[in-house]
C-alpha cells in the first residue's frame, strides 16, 4: 500500500506494524518523526542504513537498525553533527565505522523547466529561471518588481511561494542538488520582505512603550521554539507594515520563555505562531499564551492566539485559539480585528 509523499512521490506505508517486525522506510520515518528523504540522505552520506537488503523488495529495517536510527536522532537532537552522530550510533552497536560514506555524485541543477512549477504566473517562471542561474541581481530585481507591482499578499501567494515550494520539492528529490538555489532565493526573499514598510517600522520602533504610535497594541509574530522556517512570518509582517498595522517579529526558533516574556511585555492584540511541521507544533505553548492576561482588574485583556502553518494541521482544537489558512485570509482577519477595536 502506498500514499503520496510530501514531495509528490509514493511514500511507503505499513499500518499496524507488529512490535519487533522489520519496518519499511516509511514506517521508520513516521516512528522517528523525520522525512523519508532524510533517512536516505543519512544513508547516502554517512553509510547508516538497513543492515540487509532483499532483491526486488522494499528495504526493511530490523529492530537493531531501528535502535541505531533512534540513537542517531537522539544525538542530533542534542546538537551533535549528523556525521559524528552516525559514527557514534554505528559504533554503539558494533557496526564497522571506518568505511567511508558513499561520495555524493557531482550534480548540477538543470534548467528552470526541471522545477515542478505547474500552472503559475509568468513572473514565477522568470523568478525560477533567475534563481536556478544563481543570478542574484535578477532575483532581487524580480522580487522587488513583484512586490511593487502587486503588493506583498499577491506577490507572495502568486509568485514567491509557488517558486519556493517548487525549489524545495526539487532538492528533496534530486540528491539536494538544488539546495544552493533555495538558499539564495530564500535570502533574497527575506531581504525584500524586510525592506517593505521600513520607514513605518523605524517610526514604530521609536515609540516609547509597548503600543504603536497611535496607541494600538501590536500583533506579535513568532516561530515556535524549535521552528527554523521564518519566511511565512516575514511575509505576514511585511503585509501588516505595508498597511501601517503595528507588528513585532522575532524570527526563527524563539525560546518558549522568551516568547512568553515578550507577550507579557507587549500586551499584543494577537499572537501568530508559525509551525512548519508537527514536530514543532507545541500545544502547551498555545495554552500558556491563552492563560496570559494584563490590564486593570475588571478589564483584563487576553491575546488572540492564531496558529499558522502546516504543523498545526493535526493539532487538537484548543478553545480560544484559531487557525490561519493563508496570508490573505490571515491579514483580513487581523485587519478586521483592528477595525472592530476602533
Amino acid at each position: 500500500m502506498t500514499r503520496r509523499g510530501t514531495a509528490g512521490g509514493p511514500e511507503e506505508t505499513a499500518p499496524d506494524e507488529p512490535v519487533g517486525a522489520a519496518l519499511t522506510t516509511g514506517a521508520l520515518a513516521r516512528r522517528l518523526g523525520v522525512a523519508q528523504t532524510t533517512l536516505r540522505t543519512w544513508e547516502r552520506r554517512y553509510g547508516i542504513g538497513p543492515s540487509h537488503r532483499e532483491e526486488g523488495r522494499h528495504r526493511r529495517w530490523s529492530p537493531e537498525d531501528v535502535a541505531r536510527m533512534e540513537n542517531m536522532c537522539r544525538l542530533t537532537a542534542q546538537g551533535v553533527a549528523p556525521a559524528e552522530a552516525a559514527r557514534l550510533a554505528m559504533a554503539a552497536d558494533g557496526r564497522a565505522t571506518d568505511r567511508a560514506a558513499p561520495a555524493p555524485r557531482p550534480r548540477t541543477p538543470g534548467g528552470f523547466r526541471d522545477l515542478p512549477l505547474g500552472q503559475v504566473w509568468p513572473e514565477s517562471r522568470g523568478l525560477a529561471r533567475a534563481a536556478v542561474r544563481l543570478d542574484a541581481s535578477a532575483v532581487q530585481a524580480q522580487l522587488r518588481a513583484a512586490v511593487d507591482a502587486y503588493g506583498v499578499v499577491v506577490a507572495w501567494e502568486q509568485i514567491i511561494a509557488p517558486t519556493l515550494h517548487a525549489v524545495g520539492r526539487k532538492w528533496a528529490t534530486a540528491d539536494e542538488s538544488y539546495v544552493e538555489v533555495e538558499h539564495l532565493l530564500s535570502w533574497h526573499v527575506s531581504t525584500v520582505l524586510r525592506s517593505v514598510g521600513a520607514s513605518a517600522t523605524v517610526g514604530a520602533s521609536a515609540t516609547v512603550g509597548t503600543s504603536s504610535a497611535d496607541g494600538r497594541p501590536p500583533v506579535l509574530l513568532a516561530c515556535m521554539p524549535d521552528e527554523q522556517h521564518s519566511l511565512p512570518s516575514e511575509a505576514l509582517w511585511a503585509a501588516l507594515t505595508e498597511r501601517a498595522l503595528p507588528a513585532r517579529i522575532f524570527g526563527a526558533a524563539l525560546p518558549k520563555e522568551a516568547l512568553e516574556s515578550a507577550a507579557r511585555r507587549l500586551g499584543p492584540a494577537a499572537v501568530v505562531l508559525w509551525s512548519q511541521s508537527r514536530e514543532t507544533a507545541d500545544m502547551s505553548m498555545v495554552r500558556t499564551l491563552l492563560a496570559l492576561e494584563w490590564g486593570v482588574r475588571g478589564a483584563r485583556s487576553h491575546p488572540l492566539v492564531l496558529l499558522a502553518g502546516p504543523g498545526w494541521a493535526d493539532a487538537p482544537a484548543e478553545p480560544g485559539a484559531s487557525r490561519l489558512t493563508g496570508l490573505a485570509s490571515g491579514l483580513a482577519l487581523l485587519e478586521s480585528m483592528y477595525r472592530a477595536s476602533g
